[in-house]
């Protein structure tokens, strides 16, 4: 690990600023990314914004009648909290698949929309990265593809994000509000909050250097049933090769997002409006003009076995 300084911020402005003026500089909070990616060189920051005393750890109504989620409160409180379980639980599930219970009880809202891609290219520094050194190449486009995307991606980049909670947001349409270093405020639909990589995969979101994450809104409760699926190769604490968000009310409409197999958490609105007309149709319309390598082209296949398994356990609640 490198050296660098450190500050505690008591002020969001103050700490945007001080981002956003210091070349090199980055937020901290619960650490639990950006810390491992420090110590094996990935990330070097040359200095640290410590946010953990802002108080933005509050989950609170909106008058719109839905929820607002500080960028602090921790993933276990999350959770926990009865109205997260009660109204939006397919975000609750999406967390409780995610990491260990160590894990969650450290990391907050704002750091888990901010993790990194788990491309193994990504995190060996003895290989070619784009992410990691623009221009430099992608290693994984022709090499070890397996856990990586299928859509979205570029010829400069296949990594894939990595989070489960994010999937739950998108289905949910959350927004990630913000406020930089001026003082100005922004409200960003989650749907355009990650960035697909084009030519520049070293930019993972829309955030603008200094941009602090402040809160994510949820609008009011959308009623049904609340599922998230995630396959993957170990029963516990492992990434998703592919996973499904979804919420589906009893006459079988409803909407659903995909994790593990784009930049970004993927939803395509046109494809939820075919739901009731079963899973291949809809994975058919969300994964159009997708590219798979040959080494994870059973995402997509998977990806249409996992949709149909939670609209199964819908049509059985419904029946019930």
């Amino acid at each position: 690990m490198r050296a660098f300084t450190y500050e505690r911020a008591k002020d969001p402005i103050a700490a945007a600023r001080a981002v956003a003026e210091r070349p090199g500089a980055k937020f901290i909070a619960g650490g639990t990314n950006l810390l491992d990616l420090m110590k094996i060189e990935v990330e070097t920051p040359t200095h640290l914004v410590d946010v953990q005393d802002l108080g933005f750890d509050r989950i609170e109504p909106t008058p719109e009648g839905g929820l607002r989620i500080g960028a602090l409160v921790t993933n276990t409180d999350l959770a926990a909290d009865a109205r997260i379980r009660r109204d939006y639980a397919v975000l609750s599930r999406a967390i409780l698949a995610g990491a260990s219970g160590q894990l969650r009880t450290k990391a907050p809202t704002a750091g888990n929309l901010l993790q990194r891609t788990r491309c193994p290219y990504f995190y060996d520094t003895n290989m070619p990265c784009n992410k990691r050194q623009p221009g430099s190449g992608c290693a994984a486009i022709g090499g070890y593809s397996r856990p990586l995307g299928v859509i979205g991606v570029s010829k400069a980049c296949i990594a894939t994000f990595p989070g489960d909670m994010a999937v739950a947001l998108r289905v949910l349409d959350a927004v990630v509000e913000t406020v930089d270093a001026a003082g100005h405020r922004r409200a960003i639909p989650i749907a355009g909050f990650h960035r697909l990589w084009g030519d520049t995969p070293q930019q993972d979101t829309v955030l603008c250097p200094g941009e602090l994450v402040t809160a994510v809104t949820l609008p009011r409760p959308l009623g049904g049933s609340h599922f998230y699926e995630k396959v993957r190769d170990r029963a516990s604490f492992a990434f998703a090769l592919v996973s499904v968000a979804a919420v589906i009310q009893p006459d079988g409409t409803g909407r659903a997002a995909f994790g593990g197999v784009a930049p970004r958490p993927w939803r395509v609105e046109a494809a939820d409006l075919l739901l009731p007309q079963g899973a291949a149709t809809v994975t058919a319309r969300a994964f159009q003009g997708a590219t798979p390598t040959r080494d994870n082209a059973f995402k997509l296949p998977l990806a249409t076995r996992a949709l149909a398994a939670v609209m199964a356990q819908a049509a059985s609640r419904t029946k019930a």
